[in-house]
This record gives structure tokens, C-alpha cells and sequence, in this order.
């Protein structure tokens, strides 16, 4: 769908209203024309809805109204004065003239001071074609400036090029403030501000400071916010303007922003978020607005090698000839080991239609089940935990529902670095009035940030979510704060009393329970009353719950709160996950665990699996097949040896590294289809070239079920889309597929899916997303879930006894291990790595607090050795009070850090999700690299060279 690059702005955002207000409508006349708009909307709104344009700089429809700029002054009847439209509200009979001769002459008077400060070099201006100055000088009708440029002025400032993405030209800043209202109004951020007063004042990043140095985040707010080229992205003072747009969908994180890929012919010139984009309504991230030139990376892989070793050089072979010698080995694995010998593995980083494919491919065409995702090693005890408790493998809120929220929970969860749109959303609730709860080992931004301050942080020891959880579940119960009606007409009676007696049994207390989490008592209780008592309460969590032994108990756990205190199935309240990548919802929807078909239905009802087998014309097995976990072990075992690995780097991102290495070493046929040479590609025999989100239609799911489209802005650089290339590989192992567009593969997921069934590509086309469930009871989706009744029924308690993961401290491993994200990177970096988002985050480094540091010797900068029972590796150390004395972080974003080298194989109990978060280490100082980084090191240059690519090998310790 293409769109025009310029969009209409009302110049001041829609009058607020308030859920289940009643909306009060006014009737004013403009220019002659009568127009009734809702109370509080400004009189330029309500111009521009009549097409009357009132000419504007400091105005815009993203921010709120602020009145420096001078240009939209109006004529009212019986008032004195020409007031600013902006910033005045609408009357009842008020009579407004937008357009006379002494308003043209203010105008352009105030047109004039502007451009008698300002270069006048437009011709050669990037901002030519697109800039708001130039636009009101021709509005305005200015055609001379009677002031020279002898006097002083600002058209010889120097430019701040620090940022790597944008410039900044105070020489062409008219101060119209909206940079700085974008950094505090969308980003929140308040990196930016106004210094001098009267001719000296500029826009100025910190204390003076450039961009880079300050505390930026590279969001680009403030560059979408400019009306001139003082902020300026740097791909279009390269490359010029775009001559049209495409909307697409961000492939980051599981926010799902929709984004405007400004193109000229096939090349993206710049992505700009979607002001109508549902997920982030105008705003992006470093990563969504500026990372995407890996797209078009030297590093890319153009071309499909084969290799019968993984110690032989690869060999470029054509299309056929790599899915012929693919299929071959598949069929020749099968014919001796048997049919369960194979299997597959669906990305999250993939779009819904490809991922179906791969499940697809495996049980039609592999005849089996082993087919899993890579949610597995994330969110899996989410769909676990939610759908025993509330019926549905799913959040419950749409991420506009923050706006109602009175309390804030956020668990194991750092939306500002991990979700940075949500985390801006979040943040401007919060400097609302909304309070806020932060239950992390760790300090994170939120905790205490410009305008934003937690009420409680529960500092609590790795490892112990379910025993704070359930302190906080014996207060509600036991000081009589459950909403007790909400249980009595939603809830299961037998499973709640059940329930209810075992929290509030003494040993469940937050006094008991101290000494397990670290957290004193008093504020356990205190954050428990604000939850169940401070109006509408919504749970936010992360990896940070789910990457646990009891990950799947811990969501139980938060779904038990939601329920006793009846904050579900309303704006503003519920339980929502936050979805780690772009697609971890939709690989789940469609089908890619092994024991489920699309739409979470088990494979043993027969009833399901024979709609299945009717529509797809074969027989499938009604046993679960292998989890990604099982298919290490049955490769060790010698029984697994053939993988379809579809756009995820196993041996990076799952724990225990060298585990991994040896079952993909094991396997006699690893087929990895990737934009790059992964770590996982370099143990594989097959590497057929993937496609970027640029390069292919599809759709995405994200963390609050939003279905939206992933359009193709350019051709697929080595020749298919990921979902052609699935296909081809089916049709060659004898199963035929003919799908023409991802289109048709929707349809059929919709036709075989229940809660998919009213999904189309037109009707996404037609909504812009679409929550799911959708079908004929909701049409048009489902924002809110479980409004009337749970999914299930009735709610259903679950004890959620605490037991203590078996990862111990000792005196040899004192330390405990947790890991996950940072703003600039984006998981196994495979795609950040390859942007300038490295001049913010270059290496993985190792946080320590002064006490655990200084007892070691150890200072800022310093080399460390980080060993535990599973392995060792060497990362510099970052001394940070975020810790707390006895527990370091890591990020692992870069393969050579070796961080999932020490992290174990302890995982869920329900789901085998890994334990990520909670690992006993030692920390010292080094030397030198370690063993497995020299190792590293050594199959790496090796790898490089095999593939015949001059990329150069990382530089450890």
C-alpha cells in the first residue's frame, strides 16, 4: 500500500475524553462555516477539520498546544487582541475569522523576523521539498526581508554532527520549542532544553553538551518534531528526499511500531513512525527509526552454499541445487534413523505466514511433531501459566490502556531499554499521577528517572519472584483487600478458597519470606495495599519472570493477583506480557510448539488434528514431538540429526553454549536459513540466504495480540522471500505446496484457526491491525480480553508453592548471575551489530556493585573472569550501584562475550524454558581471554574463511 509522504496535522492534538464520559459537543462558526467539535478542542483543530489551514510552526498535532510561534493568531468576535488558535479553546457560538488583512500583515511581520535569521540556502537545504519555514514564507506571502544580515545573528553556529544518525544545525533553529516538547512529551526523556534567554536562546542537548554525550537516546522524536533542517537525518542530507512510502512493521521488539519507509525506488532513504501506527501512535525507537542499514550489509548472505562438513570450505551452488542436496539429505536421514529423526525450528524474528510454513513443513512433510520456537527459551511459561489460569496463551490489554491505569506493576521487566515505545507510554502515565511498583534485582531506569520515581522498588534476590509474589497475595488476603464480588462471579469457588488458604498461611507472609527475597517486609506490605487498593492496577513483566525454574509458577502467580483484587477485563488494569521480540506472539499463535496445532489446541484431540489433516491431506501424528532442549539430547544420543533452522542462532542465544555445539556437531544435516553467517550457520551444512523485513509481505503479532502487516518495500536481495524458499524445500520432500502470496497463507491460518477466522489481508488493509481474538462475535478484534468472562470460563487459582531453584550459591560460585538488554542492541545483535548502534554499546560488559568489586580488586574498565558450574568466559567490568551486593548482569548481545557459555541447562518445569536469570558465578580479575573465547576465537577465523567473506574476526581480552 503506498502512501503519500506528507500527512495532514491538525496542529494540536483531539480534545481528551475521558473512557465511559459523556462527550460534550461544541457549535462555533469559522470563516463562515459552522463546525461542532468536543469540548477543549482548539479553534486550529477545529479550522483544519473544516480544511481551513491557519498558517503554524510551534504547532503540531503530536504535541500539545504552546503558542511561541505567533503565526496562528485569528480574529475572534468580541474579543481583544488576535489570539494564538492553538492555544484557545472553542466556545460555544464563538465567531472566528482566520484570514484578513491585518492578520496578514501580523504574519508575515512575524515571517519576516524569522527569515532575517535564518540561512537562505533552501535550493541546497536536504529539508528543500519538505520543510515547514519554507512552506509559511510562501503561506504567508513574504517576498522581501527589510532587516540585513549586519547585525547579529546565528547563521554561523557549528553544527553538531556527533550523532551518527542525525545532524543538528542551530544555525536554522527558529526556537519553536517542538524538539524539546517531543523529548519530554513522547520520549520523556528530557534530554533536551532551551538555554540563554531572549537572542541567545537555543535549543541545547543537556548542559551545552552534543547530542552523543548527553542523554539522547537517539529516539528521533525531536528529528520528526522539526519543521526546518535543524535536525536532520543524515540519510537524507545523503540521499535526498523519498518519492514514496511504504507501511511496514518494525522487526525489533515485540512493541510492533508501525514505520513509513520513505524509498527512493528500491532504497530506503529514511523510517519514520506512523502517526496512525495503533502500537506506537507517532513514536519509535533508535532501533525501529534509525537501525535498519544492516538490510544492506556487506555481511549479507546473496548466495546458497552447501558443505558435507562443517571442516570443509562452503561451496556457492545455485537455488536448486542447495534445496535438491537439502531435501536429499533430509530424506536419506529419515530412511535410516526413522521419521522422527528431523525437525524444524521457527523464528520469532519471521513473520506469522513463514512460521506457519515451518510447522507446516514439519508435520506434513518431516511426518512429525518436532518443531519448536524459539519462545521456547522466552515466553513459553507464558502461555503455559495464562492459559491454566484465564484460559488464553495471551496478554489481556491493548498497550492504550495504560492511559486508564492508576498503579503501574512492573516485574522482571525493563520496558525503557527492552520496550522503549511502551516505555515512553509508560512514563508519561506515570508523570500523570499514575504510581508506580518495580519488583527487580537490578536499578533500572524507571526506578528513578526525570519525573518518573517508583513508590516501591522490591529489590529482591534472583530466583525468588513466586515467594514475593505470594508475600504479596497473603497481604491482600489476609488484610481483607480481595475484591471479593469480582470473585465470587468470575471465578472457580473451589480453586480460590484453595488457594486463598494457602497464601495466607504464616510461612507465606512477607516477614517470613524476608530472609528468601531480600525485601524488608514493611515495604512488601505497603506495595501490596497500594496494588489492591490504588484504583486500576495493571502487571507488566518480562524475561525477568518467565526465565526461571518456576517461570511458568510466577505467571500463575501474577494471573492469581489480577484475579483477587479484580483487575482484569477493563481498560487500565490486566496482566501483559512483554513480548521480548517482534514476532514471539505470532510464533506462538500459529502453531510452532510441539505439542500444539494453530490456535494453541493440543495435537491429541483428534477433533483438531483431523481438520488439519483434511485441510492439509495427510495424517499427523497425535504425539508430541521433541523440544528444542529434546533435540540436543536426542542428537547426543544419536538419534536427531537433522535440523531446518529458519532465521534463529541457537548457539548464541540458547544457554550452555558448548551444549549446543555439540548437538549441532552431532547432526549429520543442519540447514540454517539466515540473512548472515550466524554462530549457528557456522556448524551448519546448508546455508540458503533469508530476507530482511524490507524484502517480503507478511504480517507480525505483538505483545498485545496487534496483528499488522509487513509490507516489501525492495526485492529480496538474494532472489526469494523466506516463505518461497520453505516452499520450495516442501515441494521438493514431496509435499506439495502452491501458495502465490503470504496472502493465501493467511487465509488458510484464518480458515483453520478460530480465533483468526475474520483476519485478512483486506481486512487489515481496511482496520490498519487487528487484535485478536477476531472473528464474527468481534469483527474488528479485541483490544480488552476476558471482559465479561475469562476464555476458560471461570477464573481458576492455582497454588503457586515457592520451591528454590537448585542453582545455589557457594563459596566457590558467591555471586548470582542474571541477564538481559540494552536500548541500542537488539538480542543476539546479529542486526544492531551491524548499524552505528554500536557507538553506543560496543561490547557486553559485566556489572558489579563497589562492594562485590572492591572485595575482589576489581575497578572500572577492568578485565574479569566469569566462571560458573557450566562454563567460563572474560568481559570487562562496568562498577555500578544498579547491582546489589551479591548479584552482576550481563547483556548478550555479542557472540564473542560467551555469555550463555556459563549459563546452565536448569530451566521450568513445565516449559523448559532456560533459567537465564539466575546463575552462580565467581568473578576475579584477568589476564586473559578465556579458554573457550581462544577456542572461539580460533573456529571463528576459520569459519570466516571457509565462507570465503573478509569480515574480521572480534578482538577479545
Amino acid at each position: 500500500m503506498i502512501e503519500t509522504i506528507l500527512k495532514r496535522d491538525l496542529g494540536t492534538p483531539p480534545a481528551a475524553v475521558f473512557a465511559d464520559a459523556d462527550i460534550e459537543y461544541v457549535t462555533l462558526e469559522i470563516d463562515g462555516e459552522r463546525v461542532t467539535v468536543p469540548a477543549g478542542t482548539s479553534v486550529m483543530r477545529a479550522a483544519a477539520l473544516l480544511e481551513i489551514n491557519i498558517p503554524k510552526l510551534c504547532a503540531t498535532d503530536s504535541l500539545q498546544p504552546f503558542g511561541s510561534c505567533r503565526l496562528c493568531l485569528v480574529e475572534i468576535e468580541g474579543r481583544r487582541g488576535y489570539p494564538a488558535s492553538c492555544t484557545t479553546p472553542v466556545e460555544p457560538g464563538m465567531i472566528v475569522r482566520t484570514q484578513s488583512s491585518k492578520l496578514q500583515q501580523l504574519r508575515k511581520g512575524v515571517m519576516e523576523l524569522y527569515i532575517s535569521d535564518h540561512p537562505l540556502d533552501c535550493l541546497t537545504c536536504p529539508a528543500n521539498g519538505n520543510c515547514e519555514l519554507q512552506d509559511m514564507a510562501g503561506v504567508t506571502g513574504l517576498r522581501e526581508v527589510r532587516y540585513g544580515y549586519d547585525g547579529e545573528n546565528h547563521l554561523k553556529l557549528k553544527k553538531d554532527e556527533s550523532n551518527p544518525y542525525f545532524t543538528f544545525d542551530s544555525s536554522k533553529c527558529i526556537v519553536c520549542n517542538r524538539c524539546v516538547r517531543a523529548c519530554e512529551e513522547t520520549q520523556g526523556t528530557f534530554a533536551l532544553t532551551i538555554s540563554g534567554r531572549g537572542f541567545d536562546s537555543r535549543v541545547s542537548a543537556g548542559q551545552n553538551e552534543p547530542f552523543m554525550a548527553s542523554e539522547c537516546v537517539s529516539c528521533g522524536a525531536c528529528v520528526e518534531a522539526c519543521p526546518t533542517a535543524t535536525l536532520q537525518e543524515k540519510s537524507v542530507i545523503w540521499l535526498g528526499q523519498g518519492e514514496h512510502s511504504v507501511t511496514t512493521t518494525c522487526a525489533y521488539c515485540g512493541v510492533g511500531c508501525s514505520l513509513n519507509a520513505e524509498m527512493k525506488g528500491n532504497e530506503v532513504v529514511r523510517m519514520v513512525p506512523a502517526k496512525d501506527g495503533k502500537a506506537n501512535e507517532g513514536h519509535a525507537c533508535v532501533k525501529g527509526r534509525f537501525a535498519w542499514g544492516y538490510a544492506t550489509h556487506k555481511d549479507r548472505i546473496l548466495k546458497p552454499m552447501i558443505r558435507s562438513k562443517i571442516t570443509d570450505p562452503w561451496k556457492e551452488v545455485s537455488w536448486d541445487e542447495a534445496l535438491d542436496y537439502a531435501a536429499s539429505e533430509f530424506k536419506r536421514i529419515q530412511a535410516k534413523y526413522g521419521v522422527d529423526s528431523i525437525g524444524g525450528i521457527v523464528s520469532s524474528r519471521c513473520t506469522n505466514e513463514e512460521g506457519y510454513l515451518v510447522q507446516k513443513l514439519v508435520r506434513a512433510a518431516f511426518g512429525n511433531n518436532n518443531v519448536d520456537t524459539c519462545a521456547r527459551v522466552c515466553h513459553s511459561p507464558t502461555g503455559y501459566g495464562l492459559k491454566q489460569t484465564l484460559g488464553e496463551s495471551a496478554g489481556t490489554q491493548s498497550f492504550k490502556s495504560i492511559e486508564q491505569c492508576d498503579v503501574v506493576l512492573v516485574i522482571g521487566a525493563n520496558p525503557t531499554d527492552g520496550h522503549p515505545v511502551f516505555g515512553s507510554r509508560m512514563k508519561r502515565r506515570l508523570r500523570q499521577g499514575a504510581r508506580l511498583i518495580v519488583i527487580d534485582p537490578r536499578r533500572i531506569d524507571l526506578i528513578k528517572s526525570p519525573h518518573v520515581r517508583a513508590d516501591y522498588h522490591l529489590q529482591l534476590r534472583p530466583g525468588t519472584n513466586v515467594a514475593i509474589l505470594s508475600s504479596l497475595a497473603h497481604v491482600i488476603v489476609t488484610e481483607g483487600l480481595l475484591n471479593d464480588a469480582f470473585i465470587a462471579e468470575r471465578c472457580e469457588e473451589r480453586a480460590f478458597a484453595q488457594w486463598r488458604d494457602f497464601v495466607a498461611q504464616p510461612e507465606n507472609s512477607p516477614e517470613a519470606m524476608a530472609d528468601v527475597t531480600g525485601v524488608p517486609a514493611q515495604l512488601v506490605r505497603e506495595a501490596a495495599r497500594l496494588y489492591a487498593t490504588g484504583g486500576n492496577a495493571a502487571i507488566f513483566y518480562g524475561l525477568g519472570v518467565t526465565e526461571h525454574a518456576q517461570g511458568s509458577t510466577a505467571v500463575m502467580a501474577i494471573a492469581n493477583l489480577a484475579m483477587a483484587t479484580g483487575n482484569v477485563g477493563r481498560e487500565g488494569v490486566g496482566v501483559n506480557p512483554l513480548r521480548g521480540q517482534n514476532n514471539v506472539q505470532g510464533s506462538c499463535d500459529i502453531g510452532s510448539f510441539p505439542h500444539e496445532l494453530p490456535g494453541y489446541r493440543h495435537v491429541s484431540d483428534s477433533t483438531v488434528r483431523g481438520v488439519f489433516e483434511q485441510a492439509w491431506g495427510v495424517p499427523l501424528q497425535a504425539e508430541p514431538g521433541l523440544r528444542i532442549p529434546n533435540m540436543f539430547e536426542a542428537a547426543l544420543d544419536g538419534s536427531f540429526l537433522g535440523l531446518y533452522c529458519q532465521g534463529e542462532d541457537i548457539v548464541q542465544s540458547d544457554p550452555n553454549t558448548q551444549h549446543v555445539t555439540a548437538a549441532l556437531q552431532a547432526m549429520e544435516c543442519v540447514v540454517v536459513q539466515d540473512i548472515f553467517l550466524n554462530e549457528t550457520a557456522k556448524f551448519a551444512h546448508v546455508l540458503l540466504p533469508g530476507s530482511s523485513f524490507l524484502e517480503k509481505d507478511g504480517t507480525f503479532t505483538n505483545a498485545e495480540r496487534r496483528i499488522s502487516r509487513v509490507r516489501k518495500v525492495m526485492p529480496p536481495r538474494a532472489g526469494y522471500a523466506d516463505w518461497e524458499v520453505t516452499v520450495a524445500l516442501s515441494n521438493r520432500l514431496g509435499y506439495p505446496m502452491d501458495y502465490r502470496h503470504p496472502s493465501e497463507i493467511m487465509d488458510e491460518i484464518a480458515m483453520l484457526t478460530p480465533t483468526f477466522t475474520g483476519v485478512s489481508y483486506a481486512r487489515l488493509d481496511q482496520l490498519g491491525s487487528i487484535q485478536w481474538p477476531c472473528n464474527a462475535d468481534a469483527p474488528d478484534g479485541t483490544p480488552t480480553m476476558h471482559i465479561k468472562e475469562f476464555v476458560r470460563g471461570k477464573g481458576r487459582f492455582i497454588i503457586t508453592q515457592y520451591v528454590g531453584t537448585s542453582e545455589k550459591v557457594t563459596r566457590k560460585y558467591p555471586l548470582i548471575l542474571t541477564t538481559g538488554r540494552i536500548l541500542s542492541q537488539y538480542n543476539v545483535g546479529a542486526q544492531t551489530r551491524r548499524t552505528e548502534n554500536v557507538q553506543w554499546h560496543a561490547e557486553d560488559r559485566i556489572e558489579i556493585h563497589p562492594h562485590d568489586a572492591q572485595e575482589r580488586g576489581i575497578v572500572d574498565g577492568d578485565w574479569v573472569g566469569i566462571e560458573s558450574r557450566a562454563g567460563a568466559t572474560v568481559l570487562r567490568a562496568l562498577v555500578t550501584e544498579r547491582m546489589q551486593p551479591g548479584v552482576v548482569y550481563t547483556t548478550f548481545h555479542f557472540p564473542e562475550s560467551g555469555a550463555n557459555v556459563i549459563t546452565t541447562e536448569n530451566s521450568d518445569w513445565a516449559t523448559n524454558c532456560p533459567e537465564y536469570k539466575v546463575t552462580a558465578v565467581q568473578v576475579m580479575p584477568v589476564q586473559q581471554p578465556s579458554e573457550w573465547q581462544r577456542q572461539y576465537q580460533r573456529f571463528n577465523t576459520e569459519q570466516l574463511q571457509l565462507a570465503g567473506t573478509n569480515a574480521v574476526p572480534p578482538v577479545t581480552a
